[in-house]
C-alpha cells in the first residue's frame, strides 16, 4: 500500500535547485567568541563596581 509521490520528478529537482542556490544566505563577518566574553565581563565589571560603590555611600559596606 505504497502511496505515489505528490510531487513529480522534476518538480523535486526544482525544488532542490531552489534550496541550493542560496536565495536567503547573508555574508556575515566570522563569529569573535572572544570580543563577546570581554564585553561581556567588561559590562559585570562595571555593574559590580556600580553595586560596590553604591552599598558603601548607603552604608551597607
Amino acid at each position: 500500500m505504497r502511496e505515489e509521490p505528490k510531487l513529480s520528478q522534476e518538480d523535486l529537482e526544482k525544488i532542490q535547485h531552489f534550496i541550493s542556490t542560496g536565495y536567503n544566505t547573508v555574508d556575515r563577518k566570522p563569529f569573535r567568541g572572544f570580543l563577546l566574553f570581554i564585553v561581556t565581563w567588561s559590562i559585570v565589571a562595571v555593574l559590580g563596581v556600580i553595586s560596590y560603590l553604591i552599598g558603601k555611600w548607603v552604608g551597607y559596606l
